[in-house]
């Protein structure tokens, strides 16, 4: 599960927008839907991955952020012992939808 409390806290602030990003991109890669956003490549790598706010929006129940995520994706070889090729790695980009309760600031994540 993941818990924005951070950014919840900075929201309507000048700091949100640093802070939200800082916050998603601490997150464990795992927690985020990487590995279908894929678009080239064969496996989602998000541990150096940038997060760009697109639109922020404030709902009755929560914040509703869209964000571009850019991260790391790799086209591996077939790991054979005669395949001198390393894994190849490209920049993927998805757009994720972050949805923060108001109240408890549990994140439910979507990918657009």
């Amino acid at each position: 599960m993941i818990i924005l409390k951070k950014s919840l806290a900075a929201w309507q602030s000048p700091e949100f927008k640093k802070t939200f990003q800082q916050e998603v991109a601490s997150l464990d890669d795992t927690l985020l839907p990487l590995q279908e956003g894929l678009s080239t490549a064969s496996f989602a790598d998000g541990s150096d991955m940038s997060v760009l706010v697109l639109n922020a929006t404030e709902t009755e129940l929560d914040l509703q952020i869209k964000t571009g995520i850019f991260y790391q994706g790799l086209i591996a070889g077939c790991n054979c012992s005669d395949d001198p090729s390393p894994p190849d790695s490209h920049t993927e980009y998805c757009e994720i939808r972050f949805e923060i309760n108001k109240v408890t600031a549990e994140t439910v994540v979507v990918l657009l």
